[in-house]
């Protein structure tokens, strides 16, 4: 196959792929823009309206249409969400140190931490009800659910801490360690700035998993519902558009957490090269 035909053919497959990623989101959009307070989802639009963003913001007036009970379980994703992110994080990147340095085992203890992410969370979930059950212990998000949580996060924030590791200088510790430093202090002062980048991106992987994470949730969270559950809730019931309405607004919060991720991103990367020339400076 030739040059051109070959370009031709992958950006029609990239266009497709976009299509196919972006499409439903568009829609929901579309859709959430229909008029109120009556009647489900209808396409073409007969009439826009900004009816059901009021509606899940609790500005419009009462219909016969139920709010999104989103409050409370919004909290206690957004809660759950950030103390997933915290400990997989931390645990991700000390991991991720350890194996920096070869040792007796390591084969076994990295397929081990890898196979949270590999065992079907509804599976998970399950197992880890009976267990609960069988103990006596009582399912509720901020204590099964949130194990679960971590158990299926903390080997992506490892993984992706790994990778920035692995490409890590290391001569630049060791440049520290002819200075004098301590390895707590050259890890404070010199190793973490420059694997922040890597941090922010284990963050982003953790929180936006559990965030939106189901079935692990729902065998484990016990009576108080996260989010998604709340949702489903909802949504099995019967399809109103305000339940579109949210959609498009949580797309622009992770939308909005993308763009708080860049900018941090890059003020870590420049942050992180100065420092790196700061210190080749004084070591020439």
């Amino acid at each position: 196959m030739n040059q051109p035909a070959l370009r031709i053919l992958l950006a029609v497959y990239i266009a497709i792929f976009i299509a196919f990623l972006y499409g439903p989101f568009l829609v929901m959009g579309i859709i959430s823009f229909q008029q109120g307070p009556e009647g489900g989802p209808q396409f073409p639009i007969i009439e826009w309206s900004t009816f059901w963003y009021k509606h899940v913001l609790g500005l419009a007036p009462p219909t016969r249409v139920a709010p999104l009970p989103i409050g409370e379980a919004l909290t206690r994703s957004l809660t759950l969400a950030f103390a997933t992110m915290v400990v997989a994080t931390v645990l991700g990147t000390l991991t991720a140190q350890a194996f920096r340095t070869q040792f007796k085992g390591s084969g076994f203890v990295f397929y081990l931490v890898v196979l949270g992410m590999m065992v079907p969370g509804v599976l998970l979930g399950l197992g880890m009800s009976l267990v609960a059950n069988q103990l006596g212990v009582q399912r509720t998000w901020w204590g099964t659910a949130f194990v679960l949580h971590v158990v299926y996060t903390f080997p992506f924030a490892f993984l992706v801490m790994l990778a920035i590791f692995n490409r890590f200088d290391q001569r630049v510790e060791e440049a520290a360690w002819a200075l004098g430093v301590t390895p707590m202090r050259t890890f404070r002062k010199v190793t973490f700035p420059i694997i922040f980048p890597g941090v922010l991106s284990a963050m982003l992987f953790a929180f936006t998993l559990s965030y939106d994470e189901f079935p692990r949730t729902l065998f484990t969270g016990g009576p108080d519902v996260t989010m998604p559950i709340a949702i489903y809730g909802t949504f099995s019931v019967e399809i109103h558009p305000n339940l579109f309405a949210f959609g498009v607004l949580t797309t622009l919060f992770s939308f909005t957490l993308l763009t708080i991720y860049g900018v941090l991103m890059t003020a870590s990367i420049r942050r992180s090269q100065a420092k790196a020339s700061g210190i080749q400076e004084d070591i020439e």
